[in-house]
């Protein structure tokens, strides 16, 4: 039982400091956000107790408005606190690869499976909705990889669904802070040992980081990426 309280008791400091962690975090992108989260604390209790006036139960309440400020104010700073991380995300190499990292259970993630010389890169999830592709970079550019890697996947897994998404805020892309739930809302067609066969056979290819050929140590002063970037074979 000791055991339980200190570790309760050790989680608690560090929950805190993390709410702080994001909270200053959000600020430098939302400096409003602290007026934001009293103004809908002080809003919310105000009115529930305003009617507790009016029904004769101030006390009842009183306590259920505070109850339901609280709340409400978590549900504000948690949806304003993650648009500020995606506004910080946006544009920057690799996010699409974060945000498919924490997309939840049941995805695997295989970050940079193919990239040219420009750092325009393709990441792949695998789930029950299938194979997804998600491209980060130029449009017009990452067609061509997309492409690449989409011929490759139905070649070793033709009885999978792939599916393609470039993240961007033109027609027909998919915006960084949209991607996960636009994957969630892909219909479900493979059962959970299918999605383990699929991984195990994309397994066996391994991604770009282990293919490709680097030397030992430190890189060389003006070394580039060859022409078309490296190759799966």
């Amino acid at each position: 039982m000791a055991r339980k309280e200190t570790a309760a008791d050790a989680a608690n400091p560090g929950r805190l400091k993390q709410i702080a962690l994001t909270y200053r975090m959000t600020r430098k992108v939302d400096p409003r956000i602290g007026l934001v989260l009293a103004a809908v604390g002080i809003v919310t209790f105000g009115v529930l107790l305003a009617i507790g006036f009016l029904i004769g139960h101030p006390v009842y309440l009183g306590i259920l408005g505070l109850l339901l400020a609280l709340l409400a104010t978590a549900i504000v700073f948690g949806r304003r606190a993650e648009r500020a991380a995606f506004g910080q995300m946006e544009g920057q190499p690799g996010a699409a690869a974060a945000v498919l990292d924490n997309i939840g259970r049941g995805w695997t993630t295989t970050p940079a499976v193919a990239m040219n010389r420009n750092q325009d890169v393709v990441h792949r999830a695998v789930g029950k909705a299938g194979i997804v592709l998600v491209a980060e970079g130029n449009p017009n550019r990452v067609k061509s990889l997309l492409a690449a890697e989409k011929k490759k996947m139905n070649r070793i897994v033709a009885d999978v669904p792939v599916h393609d998404i470039i993240i961007g805020n033109g027609e027909g892309q998919v915006e960084l802070k949209k991607l996960r739930t636009t994957m969630l809302k892909l219909p479900r067609v493979l059962t959970g040992p299918q999605v383990t066969a699929t991984n195990d056979r994309l397994r066996a290819l391994g991604d770009l980081m282990s293919n490709m050929p680097l030397p030992k140590g430190p890189l060389p002063k003006g070394m580039r990426m060859p022409k078309g970037g490296p190759r799966l074979r």
